[in-house]
């Protein structure tokens, strides 16, 4: 990631940088959502309201909730008797709220409505009496929380298309394919050609599980990394969807920097380079790509320009004990 980024003519120095700023990018609907929620909970419960995981993979916005009254935990047994506790973005397993519930904790669930999605047509396909390849990342909050709304072993995860020519799985069982909402959507177009090619009985999902922000915000990359030199991406290197961002444009033969702040791009980045492209992952506040922005400006004279390939209108509900 840290290798020397390609350099044209030494003229380009002396001219304004190009910086092509990817729209959509930054916060979607479910991390709005999910953001308000927390917000919302400390308005109405007071502080300190729990959060069971981080809300969403962003240290900026989980430190402003801390700092609000938000209290980060890991495990439902954290959480003190009397007080509330909400379930991060990325869903989790169905034994969470019921264990919540059985200790009399009133509980919200943040999870984004795009991962519920998921969960109910794994339940479905349970009750149809498939097997389901869960194509994701192992050890993801996300398909920890899918897993977690089947009885066990009935799900396997496939993580490479390598993975699914050693799946251990009758030639003829009665199989579905479900997946993670934020992986990219080129490698899983690869994984589900070759888990239909082997198994051509395969049932899919009625649309695709990644989420449109996810897809929207890949296909900005593309639009601009063959104008760039470099790109640069906003995000937590724990966030699936801005690990794809760098994933992306580096496919497209672009280097790519993940940054979580603006402190974090070195000058020397920057110098002999004539365009630059910036983005951001969902779980990243426009706040901090204007502070990118004004780093660069400080650092090189700025031609900015935003390529927009798509405007997003996505707007979820918020849980029933918070729309009063």
């Amino acid at each position: 990631m840290n290798a020397p980024f390609p350099s044209t003519a030494a003229t380009a120095a002396e001219q304004p940088l190009r910086l092509l700023i990817a729209a959509p990018r930054g916060f979607c609907a479910g991390v709005d959502r999910a953001i308000e929620i927390v917000e919302r909970a400390i308005d109405i419960y007071g502080a300190p309201v729990y959060v069971r995981h981080e809300i969403v993979h962003n240290k900026f916005v989980v430190d402003n909730l801390k700092a609000k009254g938000a209290v980060f935990v890991e495990e439902l047994d954290e959480v003190p008797d009397g007080v509330p506790v909400i379930f991060s973005a990325h869903g989790v397993p169905k034994a969470v709220p019921a264990a919540a519930t059985a200790r009399g904790l009133e509980w919200l669930d943040a999870t984004c409505p795009l991962v519920s999605k998921v969960h109910r047509q794994a339940e479905r396909q349970i009750e149809a009496g498939r097997h389901i390849l869960f194509i994701g990342h192992a050890g993801h909050p996300e398909v920890i929380g899918t897993f977690g709304q089947v009885p066990e072993g009935n799900m396997t995860l496939v993580e490479t298309v390598a993975d699914v020519a050693t799946l251990d799985v009758p030639a003829d069982a009665d199989l579905c394919y479900l997946s993670q909402t934020t992986l990219s959507v080129d490698d899983t177009a690869a994984i589900i050609e070759a888990i239909q090619a082997r198994f051509p009985q395969v049932v899919g999902p009625k649309a695709e599980d990644i989420c449109y922000a996810t897809s929207n915000r890949q296909a900005a990359v593309k639009q601009i990394a063959p104008q760039c030199e470099l790109v640069l991406v906003i995000g937590s290197p724990k966030s699936s969807n801005s690990l794809r961002l760098v994933e992306v444009a580096q496919r497209e033969g672009v280097p790519a920097q993940m940054i979580q702040r603006a402190d974090d791009i070195d000058p020397q980045w920057l110098q002999g380079l004539a365009t630059v492209g910036l983005t951001a992952g969902a779980s990243a506040p426009e706040e901090l790509v204007n502070e990118v922005i004004a780093r660069i400006k400080g650092l090189r004279e700025v031609a900015s320009e935003e390529i927009v390939t798509t405007v997003e209108h996505m707007t979820f509900k918020l849980p029933r004990q918070l729309a009063r």
